[in-house]
């Protein structure tokens, strides 16, 4: 599996936005339309890195919304999109999942239904802005999980045991990390068990 992060502005600044990408997203909100954009840019150039260029081909969208390649079923891709930050995530025979978020407000009952009783309250006892980060850490990959079994928030991702500071692990079939070295955001990457960890 690889993935990359970045930010929606830098991505779109950097690199060439696909004509059928650009033409989809005007179908959104400015915000919205930048985000849409820039992961999908992200993709292609993550595509390309790995020798797997995407050309002007699409990148579609199943209903769920879980995007995909089509004509490539031997390869698993997965977006996401936070306040201005864009991840996404490729992987050659399996499905994925990438999460980024950017750290927000996070209320007590949220931490009490993602998080184990004794993280929820080490996680009360912090900081503010440690209590945002931390939380993002674990939802990314509670969240990234869900994605890499084909469900998002229906996936109930708050069910993916993820402790606080843990930075690998494995939810039934599924693999995941939270790479927090060097990302200057909490993101969140999940694959089938056995393969190798993301670059």
């Amino acid at each position: 599996m690889h993935y990359v992060v970045g930010r929606s502005e830098d991505v779109l600044d950097a690199l060439p936005v696909a004509v059928r990408d650009r033409a989809a997203a005007s179908r959104f909100p400015p915000w919205r339309a930048e985000e849409y954009a820039a992961s999908r840019t992200l993709l292609r150039a993550l595509l390309r890195e790995i020798g797997e260029d995407l050309g002007g081909g699409p990148v579609a969208a199943r209903p769920s919304g879980r995007p995909y390649l089509p004509g490539r079923p031997d390869l698993g891709v997965s977006l996401s999109h936070s306040s201005g930050w864009v991840a996404a995530a490729v992987g050659r025979g399996c499905a994925v999942g990438v999460d980024v978020q950017a750290p927000s407000y996070v209320s007590d009952r949220l931490l009490r239904l993602c998080c184990s009783p004794a993280d929820a309250e080490a996680l009360a006892g912090v900081p503010e802005a440690r209590r945002r980060r931390e939380f993002a850490w674990i939802f990314t990959v509670q969240e990234a999980c869900v994605k890499a079994v084909g469900r998002g928030l229906s996936g109930r991702p708050w069910n993916v045991p993820v402790d606080l500071g843990q930075q690998a692990g494995v939810w039934g079939r599924v693999s995941w990390c939270a790479p927090r070295d060097g990302e200057p955001v909490p993101v969140g990457c999940a694959w089938n068990a056995g393969l190798s960890k993301p670059s």
